[in-house]
């Protein structure tokens, strides 16, 4: 009863249990407390999706939990507008007699990301059989972030498979960004390539559909390996993000008339939501049928241009979002990476061993003690891996765009 009483008491302030990891070092860069609350949200709805599926399906999250990879989705979204608004930001700084330097964006986004998914992906080679899944895809495919290729659900780090579509995104990213330098005034040359993705998106997930999508086509198997996790099925998510980021630095004034009504974007970006919250529970799937066509080719552009609202309603001053003050978001926002990479095996191991020190522990047990311990785990990857190597970073050449005429290999 002792150990029931004390995971209660953490469970009503997780976040206070971890007040030494609370970080004492100056940050790079301002955070900002809307989008610290939407990467906060995202990481959560990831969890409580995980924790059902994979830990216990007695938990108190409802619906949240059952429609919680849409998380994924909003990550996508706000990677989309953080690397494109870094770029764009830099850009207008450097001046347009500048070009990009690729070697120090690449740098920066592998001291970002590599270290701490190389350390959770070495303890997954290392004890893969102790912390969930079936055997992994072959090393290389982590090393090159291509393990999303034709991945079987159930494997071990198999939800790696995001992180995949981001650095996929990521290196091709900066060609769009020159391309879009590039087009200048033409600013309607680039409106029309998110439309042409946009179609082009479709396009291949209803040809994907009629293959991989009903029952009666006989492989449902695939659907998951190249509709849900494939890149070119997924990756118009970022679009939404980056149309904010092109919209707020081509379009100032304009982003400034749009953002006086964050309350408007607010409210349409919910509505828009939960108008799909019931066919991503119950009309995603449909037993004797298959794969809905709607959802399948729609249902990924729906979901990320709600959250494109959500976006733009979190840079709005006026929709109050900034201004919702939740104790440890900051935090959470913070771990949110380190989070995402260990929350899986955490919730496994508790859902192993627990059993064996307490006899028949209660759901609210077992969801306190893998809670904290997740949230340990994360606070304690983002401070010895990921702070130390964002601070190496900074001891690199910022400039991310340098005079014309300077070396390709800067």
């Amino acid at each position: 009863m002792k150990l029931e009483v004390i995971a209660a008491a953490l469970l009503r302030s997780p976040i206070q249990s971890f007040k030494v990891f609370r970080m004492t070092s100056v940050q790079p860069s301002p955070r900002h407390h809307a989008l610290d609350l939407l990467r906060a949200c995202a990481i959560l709805l990831v969890f409580v999706y995980h924790y059902r599926i994979f830990v216990s399906p007695e938990q108190p999250f409802g619906i949240l939990a059952q429609i919680g990879w849409i998380g994924v989705d909003l990550f996508f979204v706000l990677s989309g507008y953080l690397i494109t608004a870094q770029l764009l930001k830099a850009r207008t700084r450097a001046g347009s007699d500048s070009q990009l330097s690729f070697r120090t964006f690449y740098l920066r986004r592998a001291l970002r990301t590599w270290p701490a998914f190389w350390l959770v992906l070495a303890l997954y080679m290392l004890r893969g059989d102790q912390l969930g899944g079936r055997e992994p895809p072959p090393l290389w495919m982590f090393l090159t972030f291509t393990q999303n290729y034709n991945l079987q659900p159930g494997t071990q780090f198999s939800h790696a498979w995001s992180l995949c579509v981001e650095e996929q995104f990521y290196l091709v990213l900066p060609l769009l960004v020159w391309l879009a330098c590039k087009l200048g005034q033409h600013k309607r040359q680039f409106w029309a390539l998110v439309v042409l993705a946009l179609v082009s998106s479709w396009v291949y997930r209803f040809v994907l559909w009629c293959d991989y999508g009903r029952e009666d086509f006989g492989q449902l198997n695939q659907y998951y390996p190249w509709l849900y996790y494939g890149t070119l099925a997924r990756v118009e998510e970022f679009i939404p993000g980056m149309a904010v980021a092109y919209l707020q630095f081509q379009y100032p004034a304009l982003f400034a008339r749009l953002t006086a009504y964050g309350k408007g974007w607010l409210v349409l970006s919910l509505a828009l939501l939960a108008l799909l919250a019931l066919p991503i529970r119950d009309g995603y799937y449909q037993d004797g049928f298959g794969y809905l066509p709607l959802m399948t080719v729609f249902g990924y552009t729906w979901i990320s241009w709600s959250f494109g609202l959500l976006l733009l309603a979190a840079l709005s001053p006026s929709s109050g979002l900034e201004k919702i003050k939740i104790p440890g978001v900051a935090q959470l926002a913070l771990w949110s990476y380190s989070l995402y990479l260990t929350h899986k095996a955490v919730g496994h191991l508790g859902k192993t061993y627990l059993p064996m020190l307490i006899s028949e522990p209660s759901p609210w047990l077992l969801l306190t003690l893998v809670s904290v311990v997740s949230l340990l785990v994360a606070a304690l990857l983002y401070r010895l891996v990921e702070q130390p190597a964002m601070q190496l970073r900074e001891r690199f050449d910022q400039r991310l765009f340098v005079p014309k005429g300077t070396s390709a290999s800067h």
